[in-house]
């Protein structure tokens, strides 16, 4: 059975890119429009599996990807690397003197704050997704409209590419989350070696400071923390956090000791840590 995988975005987006490395050519895509869409086609059994943004080094945490991954109790069961190199691109035939708009999603939108103000010009304009504005104008043939977004994207939609890596630093790079409804990430045990963990605890002094010292001295390493609010319970706050290890004994020790010590804990996923 060929594998379905959910994409925020259409085929040529940066989602869709990790989908063929992390999965292989041979899938089909489910292009979703927004995380919210990605998620409600993973419970209904539309995809198999999801690529989710997560973070990104510039711009930082997708931080409503968290919730979405907590909320529809989804299960991380691994994560992917991917730099990110953006590119301008119109229809052939322009430059970008001619360009007055530019599309993209926000996070790529601000990913390229410096060169836009050497072409104040240009508008820039938020919209869903980077390959979706690419196809826009090529379909809709939209003259004085470029987009940002991978050369993937250029090459498919056969557009121009007027600037490459025009993102602020060029060491840019996005993590994404590979999730699924199964309670089993199919990660083989003895691989295992990172995990996404969620804790809510007691609005008392020292708390955290109290779990970050059980962390230390069973070995883990933190890589990750991010608060969020517990929406029903104003001023109290759920950590979500990415922690390595080196012992699948340390770290059952540290997650046996977390749910005692939290008044909420959950296992996100555990995973192979893909970042060396």
């Amino acid at each position: 059975m060929k594998q379905i995988i959910g994409i925020q975005g259409v085929k040529g987006s940066y989602h869709h890119r990790v989908a063929l490395t992390y999965f292989g050519n041979d899938i089909e895509v489910n292009e979703c429009m927004s995380f919210q869409e990605l998620v409600y086609n993973l419970e209904k059994g539309i995809c198999t599996d999801a690529v989710m943004a997560i973070e990104n080094s510039i711009a930082g945490s997708i931080i409503p990807n968290y919730a979405y991954i907590d909320e529809h109790d989804l299960t991380i069961s691994g994560e992917f690397y991917l730099p990110i190199h953006h590119c301008l691109m119109a229809l052939e035939g322009q430059a970008i003197l001619d360009i007055k708009e530019v599309y993209s999603h926000p996070m790529a939108l601000l990913q390229c704050k410096e060169f836009f103000r050497a072409h104040s010009h240009i508008k820039l304009i938020e919209d869903a997704d980077t390959a979706e504005v690419a196809k826009r104008i090529t379909d809709k043939k939209l003259l004085g409209v470029a987009a940002i977004a991978g050369k993937t994207a250029a090459d498919i939609y056969s557009l121009n590419v007027l600037a490459e890596d025009i993102q602020t630093i060029k060491t840019n790079s996005t993590r994404f989350f590979i999730l699924n409804t199964r309670n089993d990430s199919g990660v083989k045990k003895e691989e295992v070696n990172k995990a996404s963990l969620k804790f809510v605890l007691d609005h008392k002094r020292g708390s955290l400071a109290a779990v970050l010292n059980v962390l230390s001295d069973c070995r883990m390493n933190l890589t990750k923390i991010q608060s969020l609010p517990v929406i029903d319970k104003p001023w109290k706050y759920a950590f979500f956090v990415d922690v390595t290890f080196d012992s699948s004994i340390n770290y059952e020790k540290a997650t046996s000791i977390l749910e005692i010590m939290a008044t909420e804990f959950k296992i996100l996923g555990e995973y192979k840590n893909q970042k060396g």
